[in-house]
C-alpha cells in the first residue's frame, strides 16, 4: 500500500467486512488519502454504543489507519437510527 489509501480502498474495506446500507467516505485530504471523513449505517452497530461502532470501524480499518493521518467518523448508526433521523429531517419545517 505504497503511496498512501484511496477512497475506495476505504469503502471496499467497510462494504466487505460491515455490509453497510449507506455508506459515505468523503477524501478530507484534498486527494493524498491522508484524512476521511465517513458516514456510515450498518446493522452490526445494532446494540452497540457509540464508541464501540467506532472502535469496529478503526479496527476494519486497521491496515489502512497506518497510512491515514485523520479519520473522521461524523456518522455510525444503524439503519433504524439513520430511518429515523431521515424521518425528523423531512419533518422539520424550513428554517425562515
Amino acid at each position: 500500500m505504497a503511496g498512501g489509501v484511496t477512497k475506495e480502498d476505504v469503502e471496499a474495506s467497510l462494504t466487505s467486512n460491515l455490509k453497510p446500507s449507506y455508506l459515505e467516505v468523503i477524501d478530507t485530504s484534498g486527494g493524498c488519502g491522508a484524512s476521511f471523513a465517513i458516514e456510515i449505517v450498518s446493522e452490526q452497530f445494532e446494540g452497540k454504543r457509540l464508541l464501540e461502532r467506532h472502535r469496529l470501524v478503526n479496527s476494519v480499518l486497521a491496515e489502512q489507519m497506518k497510512h491515514i493521518h485523520a479519520l473522521s467518523i461524523k456518522k455510525a448508526l444503524t439503519p433504524a437510527q439513520w430511518q429515523q433521523q431521515d424521518e425528523s429531517n423531512k419533518t422539520k419545517p424550513a428554517s425562515q
